[in-house]
C-alpha cells in the first residue's frame, strides 16, 4: 500500500535527524545557490543528455559479446533480470537525489550519509579520472574517421609502409591463426605504433596528439555553457547514433551469412543459466552501461526542475539502454556472420570484445562490404556520438563539484564560468597524453581495468549502503513524495532495502574472487605497474575511509556517539521542500509538476 507523504514516518527517529548541522562541505548560501543554478530547457534535453550518457561504446562492444559467451539468447534473462532489480531501482534512486537537493554528488551524498561523505567525492574523481582516458578512444575514433574517406579503405590490404608483410593477412585469418588481418596490423602499427610493452613509451604519437587536442576541443565547445549549451547538442549526438545503426542492420540482414551470425547470437544455450559467473556478468553489464556510482546522473539531474517526473525519465532511459545493446548485437552479429561467410571460418573464431571489436574487426568487416565509402565514415561518427554523449557527462561531475565547493572563489579568479570548463578540459587533456605514446594502449589498459573494473565496485556498495541502509527507505520516499505527489511503490522499497544492495554486495564480493591481473591480449604487465594500477584505485577509493575519519573526529562523545551521529544525515527535508515550493511560486511557469507516479 502506497503511503502518503503525511503518514510516512521513519522509525527511531526524532527532530535532530533532520536538523542542520555543519558540514565540512561549504553547503552555506545553498538558497542564493539554488536560486541561481541553471536548468534544462525542457525535460527531453534531461532524458537525451541521460540516455546519451548511457548508451556508450560498451552497448556496441561489451554486451554483444558476453551475449554470445554467456548463453546467447539465454543470457538475456539475468540481464533482463538484474536491469529490473538493480539498474532501473539504482537509476531512480540516484535521479532523486540530484533532482531533490539540487547539488551535485559529492554535497548530496555528504548530507545523506556524513559518515561515508567520502562516496561523493570519490565518485568525482573517478568520474575525472575515467573522462582522461575515455577521450583518447575518441581520438581513435576520429583518425579511423578522416581515413576512412580514402577510395580503398587503408586497413583492407597488406601493401602499405606500417604492414608486417610475412606475418599479415589481407583476409581475416582467424583467432586461432598466428597470421594478423591487415585491419589488426593498421590498428596495431598505423594508429598505435605499439611498443613490446608498458617499459617502452616510445615517444609521443604526435598524429594521435593532435586528434586528442581536437576530441577536447569538440567536448570544450559542446559544454562550455553547463546544461545551456550541453542540451543542445545531445538532439544530435544522442539520437543520431540510432539512423545508423538501423541503416547498418537493415544493410546487414541482406548479406550472406548475416543469419548465421544472428542465430549464433540469440540461440540461447540454458545450461549456462546455472553458471554465477554469467548472472554476476548480467549484473556488472547493467551496471556499467547505465553509470551507477560515476556520479553523473546526480549530477546532471541536480539541473531538474524540482516536480519533473523522474520515474518516467528513469523508465526511458533504462528502456532504452536495454534496447540499443540488443540493437547492437544483432548489427554486430550479423556483420560477423558475413564476415565468417566469405572467409569460411565460424562465427566464434572471429568475435571478440572490447576495442578490438570495433577498431579490428568490425572495419575489417566494413572494407568487405558494399558502398564502404559509405558505411565506414557513418560508422565511425556513430562512434563518435556515442562516446562524446558519455564524455559530457563525466566531464560535467568535475565542474559540477568545483560550481558547488568552490564556485566563489574561482569566479573571483576566472571571472566566466566558460574558463572553469575549460581549464577542467586542459587537465584532462594533459592527463591523457600518456595514452598517446606509442606504449599509450598498456596505459589504457592498465587505467580501464583498475578504475572501470576495480574501483567502480567499491565505490557503488558504499553509495548503495549510505544512501538505501543508512539514510534509508523511508527517507528516500519522503523525497519522492515531496517532488512527485506520491510515494514509491512496494517494487521500489523492496528493491532499495534489500534487493539491490545485496546484489551489490555479490557482485563486489565475485569481482574480489575472480580478480585477474590486468593484461592486454598476451602481454604481462610487471609488478611494478600492478602497483601503478592498484594506485589508481586508491586515488578514488581512499576518499571513502578518509572521510569517515574525518567524520568520526570532528564528531564529540565516545567512539560509539560520534558513529551514531556521523550516520544521522545532515539534510533538512522541510526546508529544503520549503524552498524548492517557495521557488514554484515565484516562478510558477518555469515548472511542469507532476501529481503522480505514472
Amino acid at each position: 500500500m502506497d503511503l502518503g507523504a503525511e503518514h510516512l514516518k521513519i522509525p527511531g527517529s526524532d527532530e535532530r535527524d533532520f536538523a542542520l548541522k555543519p558540514l565540512d562541505f561549504k553547503v552555506t548560501g545553498k538558497e542564493s545557490a539554488e536560486a541561481q543554478r541553471p536548468t534544462w530547457n525542457n525535460r527531453m534535453e534531461f532524458i537525451l543528455a541521460s540516455v546519451g550518457y548511457a548508451v556508450g561504446l560498451g552497448n556496441i562492444w561489451r554486451f554483444p559479446y558476453l551475449c554470445y559467451r554467456s548463453g546467447g539468447g539465454a543470457f538475456l534473462f539475468p540481464y533482463l533480470t538484474m536491469v529490473l532489480l538493480c539498474g532501473l531501482p539504482l537509476l531512480f534512486m540516484e535521479f532523486s537525489i540530484g533532482q531533490y537537493t539540487r547539488l551535485g554528488p559529492v554535497h548530496a551524498l555528504a548530507r545523506i550519509c556524513p559518515l561515508l561523505k567520502g562516496v561523493g567525492l570519490a565518485t568525482v574523481v573517478i568520474s575525472f579520472v575515467f573522462c582522461t582516458y575515455y577521450n583518447v578512444l575518441m581520438s581513435w575514433a576520429l583518425f579511423y574517421f578522416f581515413n576512412s574517406f580514402e577510395a580503398t579503405l587503408p586497413w583492407s590490404s597488406c601493401n602499405n609502409t606500417w604492414n608486417v608483410v610475412e606475418n599479415c593477412s589481407s583476409g581475416f585469418p582467424g583467432n586461432t591463426s598466428h597470421l594478423q588481418s591487415a585491419s589488426q596490423q593498421f590498428f596495431d602499427q598505423r594508429l598505435l605504433e605499439k611498443t613490446n610493452g608498458i617499459e617502452e613509451s616510445g615517444g609521443v604519437r604526435w598524429e594521435l596528439f593532435g586528434y586528442l587536442i581536437l576530441s577536447w576541443v569538440i567536448v570544450y565547445l559542446c559544454i562550455f555553457k553547463g546544461v545551456k549549451s550541453t542540451g543542445k547538442v545531445v538532439y544530435f549526438t544522442a539520437v543520431f547514433p540510432y539512423f545508423i545503426l538501423f541503416a547498418l542492420l537493415i544493410n546487414n540482414v541482406q548479406l550472406p551469412g548475416a543469419k548465421n551470425g544472428i542465430l549464433y547470437f540469440v540461440t540461447p544455450v540454458w545450461d549456462k543459466l546455472f553458471e554465477v559467473k554469467v548472472w554476476v556478468n548480467a549484473a556488472a553489464q547493467v551496471f556499467n552501461s547505465i553509470g551507477i556510482a560515476f556520479g553523473s546522473m546526480i549530477s546532471m539531474a541536480s539541473y531538474n526542475k524540482f516536480n519533473n517526473n523522474i520515474l518516467r525519465d528513469a523508465l526511458i532511459v533504462t528502456f532504452t539502454n536495454c534496447f540499443t545493446s540488443i540493437l547492437a548485437g544483432f548489427v554486430i552479429f550479423s556483420a560477423i556472420g558475413y564476415m565468417a561467410h566469405i572467409h569460411n571460418l565460424p562465427v566464434d573464431n572471429i568475435a571478440t570484445d572490447g576495442p578490438g571489436l570495433v577498431f579490428v574487426v568490425y572495419p575489417e568487416v566494413l572494407s568487405t562490404m558494399p558502398v564502404h565509402q559509405l558505411w565506414a565514415p557513418l560508422f565511425f561518427f556513430m562512434l563518435l556520438c556515442l562516446g562524446l554523449d558519455s564524455q559530457f557527462a563525466t566531464a560535467e561531475v568535475a565542474i559540477t563539484f568545483i560550481k558547488d565547493e568552490f564556485g566563489p572563489q574561482v569566479l573571483r579568479f576566472l571571472k566566466r564560468e566558460e574558463l572553469l570548463t575549460l581549464a577542467v578540459c586542459i587537465a584532462g587533456f594533459a592527463l591523457g597524453i600518456p595514452h598517446v605514446t606509442k606504449g599509450g594502449i598498456y596505459v589504457f589498459q592498465l587505467m580501464d581495468h583498475y578504475t572501470a573494473v576495480v574501483s567502480l565496485m567499491f565505490l557503488a556498495f558504499f553509495e548503495v549502503a549510505a544512501v538505501c541502509w543508512i539514510f534509508g527507505v523511508p527517507r528516500i520516499c519522503l523525497m519522492i513524495t515531496r517532488m512527485l505527489g506520491k510515494t514509491a511503490n512496494i517494487y521500489f522499497r523492496v528493491c532499495w532495502g534489500l534487493l539491490s544492495p545485496v546484489l551489490v554486495l555479490c557482485i563486489l564480493i565475485a569481482s574480489i574472487v575472480q580478480y585477474t591481473p590486468a593484461h592486454y591480449e598476451t602481454y604481462t604487465y610487471p609488478k611494478w605497474a600492478e602497483g601503478v594500477g592498484w594506485g589508481i584505485s586508491l586515488v578514488s577509493i581512499v576518499w571513502i575511509p578518509i572521510g569517515a575519519i574525518h567524520e568520526i573526529c570532528s564528531n564529540k562523545g565516545s567512539f560509539l556517539q560520534r558513529v551514531k551521529t556521523a550516520m544521522i544525515p545532515t539534510l533538512d527535508l522541510d526546508a529544503d521542500y520549503a524552498l524548492a515550493e517557495k521557488q514554484n511560486i515565484d516562478n510558477p511557469a518555469a515548472e511542469n509538476p507532476m501529481t503522480s507516479v505514472a
